[in-house]
């Protein structure tokens, strides 16, 4: 009888330690996006005590803390949602794995926001409110702290959904929106707003237009020529060099604002000079690599691999140089009109303020931003090296083309709007070949309208949800500013 109950204690210790091991697996299962959280509050922690060691921590400046605090977690979001749209294309084409696009990423976002940020930064993100109306850099602070933290909590809220929003767009509406709140519709300078709601349908029709084109001039001149080979060797240089001389006119323009100033036509000889040098060096080596490569489609993509690289880390270096500042702008507003007690139109940006920024990105990226490259990259539609380069190229494209009509573009929506394009452009010629190929094809082997109607390649459910977080993105951040603003307006007082 004892034996029994030894051999029933027994079952039910192996059976209360399997419960044992089960909890622990689940609490490493739930810990895992854990971790994650726990490194992004420590990074916002420490920007919160940097600003602390610049400002000291009596009261005055406790303003000043809470703001770094603010821009460091909009900087790890922007990480997460914003860089995605320039690594998604080439991990979804296979040019680059998860870790070295995060790798790459980090490194060109940090040295163009550190490098090349700019020096001067617009306080009320592109001349959208005038500060004129309003009444005191109390009033003012609380109205740029209004609009980094609706920012940031839009692009999160963005990134959770998985969807690619425009962090300039909603820095701009929470802008927008705390101004509304602290001096009245008349604050706002409607003609600006104007242009910037034009631009989210001009930024990503141009960038899909553009990279569609690339693609249909790659599919004729190259994928269904005879020789492959021979065609790519003749374009692959020429195609290399159109994308050098549209990156290097992007940088100038973009990314090199705080070392020189230059202008268009200015750009636009450079870029023509680094392309006609990028297509002498090409050329040899694009002959060599292609040396014994079999004549079919998948050989070609060895041949666009590597440009797609250099396109990418490109992409983030004008990124860094170009967004960043637009994101730290109400921070370095707060610190300005802290320190000086009134506030200007334009800036300085503390160095500190850049590096927060900078970090605070490379955070971002690493701790969340393979979610939306995914999204970007292998989600919306299929993607090879060959579409993955024509939506590189029509992002720096559309940049330079919406600089020469003064218009505000997306870095966002252009890349989006470009993986749409090849898409689109895929679906339109696959149907366009059906119909050619259609009238000699065998009765049985033709396929059923409905199911053509199925096989789409671009996934319709991603394609609304982004469209939808685009055209809400600036009225729902103004709104989420205009709260925040009078709940803190309230609490002072």
């Amino acid at each position: 009888m004892a034996s029994d109950n030894t051999g029933k204690d027994w079952s039910t210790l192996d059976k209360d330690l399997n419960k044992i091991s089960n909890i622990e697996y689940a609490t490493n299962y739930v810990s895992r996006p854990m971790v994650g959280l726990g490194i992004a509050l420590v990074f916002i922690v420490l920007a919160g005590l940097t600003a602390g060691m610049f400002f000291g921590t009596y009261p005055s400046n406790m303003i000043v803390i809470a703001a770094a605090a603010f821009g460091a977690y909009m900087a790890i979001n922007i990480g997460a949602n914003d860089v995605a749209n320039n690594m998604g294309p080439a991990v979804g084409a296979n040019a680059l794995t998860m870790g070295g696009a995060i790798v790459i990423a980090a490194l060109c976002e940090s040295a163009g926001a550190l490098l090349a940020g700019g020096d001067v930064v617009s306080t009320i993100s592109k001349g959208i409110i005038d500060p004129t109306g309003i009444a005191n850099s109390r009033i003012f602070i609380w109205a740029m702290m209004a609009a980094l933290i609706s920012s940031a909590l839009w692009v999160n809220l963005a990134t959770y959904v998985g969807a690619p929003v425009s962090t300039t767009h909603s820095v701009v509406g929470g802008v927008m929106g705390a101004g509304i709140a602290a001096a009245g519709f008349a604050a706002v300078n409607w003609p600006t707003m104007a242009k910037i709601a034009a631009s989210w349908v001009i930024s990503p029709v141009l960038g899909g237009v553009i990279a569609a084109a690339f693609l249909a001039f790659i599919k004729a001149k190259i994928i269904y020529q005879d020789d492959k080979i021979a065609a790519a060797r003749r374009w692959v240089p020429v195609l290399v060099g159109i994308m050098a001389a549209a990156f290097a006119s992007y940088l100038a323009l973009k990314g090199l604002k705080r070392i020189v100033k230059i202008d268009l036509g200015t750009a636009l000889m450079i870029g023509l000079a680094v392309g006609a040098i990028t297509y002498v060096i090409t050329a040899p080596l694009i002959r060599k690599q292609s040396e014994g490569l079999e004549n079919r489609n998948k050989s070609l993509k060895v041949l666009f691999g590597m440009p797609l690289v250099f396109s990418a880390a490109l992409l983030s270096f004008a990124h860094g140089a170009n967004d960043v500042a637009n994101a730290v702008g109400p921070l370095a507003a707060i610190v300005h009109a802290s320190e000086f007690g009134d506030f200007a139109a334009k800036v300085a940006i503390p160095s500190w303020v850049m590096v927060i920024g900078a970090f605070g990105i490379s955070f971002g990226l690493f701790l969340f931003g393979p979610k939306l490259i995914r999204m970007v990259g292998s989600q919306i539609t299929k993607l090879n090296p060959m579409r993955a380069y024509c939506v590189a190229l029509s992002a720096a494209i559309t940049v330079i083309v919406a600089s020469w009509l003064g218009l505000p573009v997306s870095s966002t929506h252009i890349a989006v709007g470009g993986v749409f394009g090849v898409g689109f452009f895929r679906e339109w010629h696959m149907e366009r070949r059906w119909r050619q190929n259609s009238a000699t094809r065998p009765v049985e082997k033709r396929i059923a309208p409905e199911e053509r109607r199925r096989r789409k390649l671009v996934r319709r459910s991603h394609f609304m949800t982004i469209v939808a977080a685009w055209v809400i993105t600036v009225p729902a951040a103004a709104l989420m500013s205009g709260v925040i603003f009078l709940i803190l307006n309230a609490l002072v007082h």
